[in-house]
């Protein structure tokens, strides 16, 4: 049995054991919903960060208007049985739920591993697919987070991060997304082994990442997860010096309407980062 065989419910640990239990529900029952119908009427907007092609009427359109209204696990669901065409809604489905909402770190990441290994080997059959590089890149460096990013550059994680970021951006050179998770992983592998290191030893700059960010907010300046990834960026890589341009960056991400539910969860992020 692989990850992909198995219900949203239950992931393998990487013991090779089996974890189960229900996902945690969408806490805010303020959240945008949606259908089939107004989905596709807003597929613009809540798409701007990916340069997604919206799908056809049916039950992949149904699977996403699921996911914007955070059915995460139901969404799953129903994207796994539409095959490969259900994998692109699987992966950020489940990469996103595992970011947001599940409390248990050994499902969290055992949600991140599984997630990169859908994503990975549809990039090794369709390289140039984009969703399937980004999504590989996404899960793969939250999961190296969770088991430190030290260890993961040990073990090589970062090289694949940093490649297939530069490939999806190479391919979609305004996917907003890539430029934002790429600018994060120069700013975290500098805050992590130093600005002579990670040049040295990864090719990663502080100004290329500053580029990076702002360039995501060219395409996207709606997107309150690229300004509070902008901010920790910032704070990484000078700390408190650029104190007051995070704090506005976070003020900025805290005041905006969410779109979906996604948008729904970084808002309070933000808003709960400025009350810290």
């Amino acid at each position: 049995m692989t990850p992909s065989d198995l219900h949203p419910t239950t992931v393998q640990a990487s013991g090779g054991g089996l974890l189960s239990g229900p996902w945690t529900r969408l806490p805010y029952q303020d959240a945008p919903r949606f259908d089939r119908s107004n989905l596709l009427a807003k597929w613009e907007r809540l798409h701007a960060g990916q340069c997604v092609a919206p799908p056809a009427p049916g039950a992949l359109a149904d699977g996403w208007a699921l996911y914007h209204s955070g059915e995460f696990e139901q969404a799953v669901a129903l994207a796994l049985k539409q095959g490969p065409d259900g994998l692109a809604l699987a992966n950020q489905a489940t990469a996103i739920y595992a970011n947001y909402l599940e409390p248990r770190e050994a499902v969290r990441l055992a949600l991140f591993k599984q997630v990169t290994e859908r994503a990975s080997a549809q990039a090794a059959a369709e390289p140039d697919n984009c969703l399937a590089l980004y999504w590989q890149a996404y899960a793969l460096g939250r999961y190296s987070q969770g088991i430190s990013v030290a260890r993961a550059l040990a073990q090589g994680l970062g090289s694949k991060v940093k490649g297939a970021l530069e490939r999806v951006i190479e391919l979609q050179p305004r996917h907003a997304d890539a430029h934002i998770a790429l600018g994060a992983f120069h700013a975290e592998v500098i805050d992590k082994v130093g600005s002579l290191v990670g040049r040295m030893t990864y090719g990663v700059r502080a100004e290329t990442a500053v580029e990076l960010f702002e360039r995501s907010l060219q395409l996207n300046p709606h997107s309150a997860s690229a300004l509070m990834e902008y901010a920790r960026g910032l704070l990484m890589l000078h700390g408190e010096a650029r104190m007051a341009e995070a704090t506005r960056l976070y003020e900025k991400a805290a005041a905006l309407e969410p779109a979906d539910a996604r948008e729904r969860l970084d808002v309070e992020l933000a808003r709960a980062g400025l009350s810290d």
